[in-house]
C-alpha cells in the first residue's frame, strides 16, 4: 500500500513541469489543468456510471417506450420553462430555451484544460531558441543548493562559466549607429529584437504571460457561447444572493427540471409527446461552474497583476541595476561610487535584460544565498574579462563596445578616472 502511494506521488511529480517559470504560471498550466481534469472525471462518471436523466412519461408507456424517451431526451436537447409559466405553443419559442451543453460538459472541461496548458507548451518549445537551456540551468542550481559546500561552489562555478559563455556568445559582433539605436529601444520593443540584443527571453516571456491572460479571459466568452447564457455575470449574481440573504434558487442556467418534445410514428399517425425530465447532473454542473467562475476570476486577477509586474521590472532599466546592486552589496563587492557606476555597466551592458531575467528565475527557484554567490562570480568574471590594469591604474579594453568607461579592480577609486565616467 505504501509503495503504491509513493509511486503515485512520483508519477504526479512528472506532470508538474519544469521550474523555468513562476508560481502564477504554474497556477495556470498546472493546478488549473489538474482541477479541470478532476471536474471532467466527476461529470463524466455521473453521465456514464448512473442515470443522467429521468423522465416522467405517460402511464401507457411500456418499459421500451420509457427507455426510448429517456435516451431521446438525453441526446437531443431539452428546454427549460419555469413551472409558473405556461408552455409556449410555438415550437420556435421552445427551441429558444433549449439547453445544449449538458451532454458535452466533460469534453468542454478537457478542452479548457488544454487551453490552459498551451501557453506553457509554447514557452517550453521556444525558450531554447535563446541559446540557453533554462530548465537544465535551474535543475543544476536546485541540485547544488543544499549539497556539500565544495560541491555547491563547484556547481555555482560551472553555472557561472556557462552563463558567462552564453552572454559573450550572444552579443552583437557589429557596433554601429543602428545597433546602438536598437539597443536603446530594445527594452520597450523587445518583441522586435533578437537574442543578440539581450531581450529575446524577456520579450518572449512577456508574450507567454499575455497568452495566459488572454486565455483566462477567453474562458468566460467560451462558456458564454457554450452554455448560450450570460456566464460573465454568473458569479456576481451568486454574490448578490449571499449579500441580500436570498434563498438559493434554481438557476435558469442549470435547471434540474426540464421539458422534452419527441414524436412517435405509429402506422400512419405521428404523435407528439411532451414529457417532464429531471437532470441530476445539473446539480453538480451548477456547483462546478460557480466554483470555476470564481477560480477564473482569481486566476485572471493574479495573471494580469503578474504581467504588469514583469513589464515594470523589464522596461524600467533602473530595476535591473537595483536588482544587481542588492546582491553585490550583500557579497561585499560594492565599496565606492566607482563600483556603483561599474555595477550599472555590469547590469545594462553585460547581463542585459535576458541575463537578469535568467538570474531572477534561478533566484525564484533556489535561495537568496545561492543567487548572491552566483552574482558574485559573474561580477568577478566581468571585471577579469573586460578590465585590465596598467601601471597600477585600471583601464577598460577599448576594442569591445561593452564598456564606455573604465573599470576599477581595487578597493580605492583612481581620482584620474572620475572625469571619464
Amino acid at each position: 500500500m505504501l509503495t503504491t502511494v509513493l509511486g503515485s506521488l512520483a508519477s504526479f511529480s512528472k506532470i508538474t513541469g519544469s521550474s523555468d517559470d513562476d508560481w502564477i504560471d504554474r497556477l495556470n498550466h498546472l493546478w488549473t489543468v489538474v482541477l479541470m481534469t478532476l471536474f471532467a472525471v466527476v461529470t463524466s462518471s455521473g453521465q456514464y456510471a448512473g442515470n443522467p436523466i429521468e423522465c416522467w412519461v405517460p402511464a401507457e408507456f411500456t418499459g421500451a417506450y420509457t427507455s426510448y424517451a429517456k435516451s431521446y431526451c438525453w441526446i437531443s436537447n431539452t428546454y427549460y420553462i419555469p413551472q409558473e409559466e405556461p408552455i409556449p405553443r410555438r415550437v420556435s419559442d421552445r427551441y429558444n430555451q433549449e439547453l445544449t451543453y449538458y451532454q458535452w460538459v466533460p469534453i468542454i472541461l478537457m478542452f479548457q484544460a488544454l487551453m490552459f496548458k498551451i501557453p506553457n507548451i509554447v514557452w517550453r518549445m521556444m525558450n531554447g531558441q535563446s541559446g540557453v537551456n533554462m530548465e537544465k540551468i535551474i535543475i543544476l542550481a536546485e541540485s547544488g543548493m543544499m549539497g556539500d559546500p565544495d560541491d555547491r561552489m563547484k556547481n555555482i562555478s560551472h553555472l557561472a562559466k556557462y552563463l558567462n559563455r552564453w552572454i559573450q556568445t550572444h552579443r552583437n559582433y557589429r557596433y554601429n549607429f543602428f545597433v546602438k539605436l536598437k539597443e536603446k529601444y530594445s527594452n520597450v520593443v523587445c518583441f522586435c529584437c533578437g537574442k543578440r540584443d539581450g531581450t529575446f527571453l524577456t520579450g518572449f516571456y512577456i508574450f507567454v504571460k499575455f497568452l495566459y491572460c488572454a486565455n483566462v479571459i477567453g474562458q468566460f466568452f467560451l462558456l458564454n457561447a457554450f452554455m448560450a447564457t450570460d456566464f460573465n455575470m454568473f458569479g456576481f449574481e451568486v454574490i448578490e444572493n449571499f449579500i441580500y440573504d436570498r434563498n438559493w434558487r434554481e438557476s435558469p442556467r442549470f435547471p434540474r427540471v426540464t421539458l422534452c418534445d419527441f414524436k412517435i410514428r405509429q402506422l400512419a399517425n405521428v404523435q407528439t409527446f411532451t414529457v417532464q425530465c429531471v437532470l441530476p447532473i445539473n446539480l453538480f454542473n451548477e456547483k462546478i461552474f460557480i466554483f470555476l467562475w470564481f477560480w477564473f476570476f482569481i486566476v485572471a486577477t493574479l495573471s494580469f497583476g503578474n504581467l504588469f509586474h514583469w513589464i515594470y521590472y523589464i522596461i524600467f532599466g533602473e530595476n535591473k541595476v537595483t536588482y544587481v546592486r542588492k546582491f553585490l552589496k550583500v557579497s561585499g563587492e560594492i565599496h565606492t561610487n566607482f563600483d556603483k557606476k561599474l555595477s550599472r555597466k555590469f547590469a545594462e551592458h553585460y547581463l542585459r535584460s535576458d541575463g537578469i531575467f535568467l538570474l531572477r528565475m534561478v533566484g525564484k527557484n533556489t535561495s537568496a544565498m545561492f543567487i548572491t554567490d552566483l552574482m558574485q562570480l559573474l561580477w568577478k568574471m566581468f571585471k577579469e574579462e573586460h578590465c585590465s590594469v596598467k601601471n597600477g591604474v585600471t583601464e577598460v579594453e577599448t576594442e569591445t563596445p561593452l564598456m564606455n568607461g573604465n573599470c576599477h579592480m581595487g578597493d580605492m577609486e583612481p581620482p584620474s578616472l572620475k572625469s571619464k565616467l
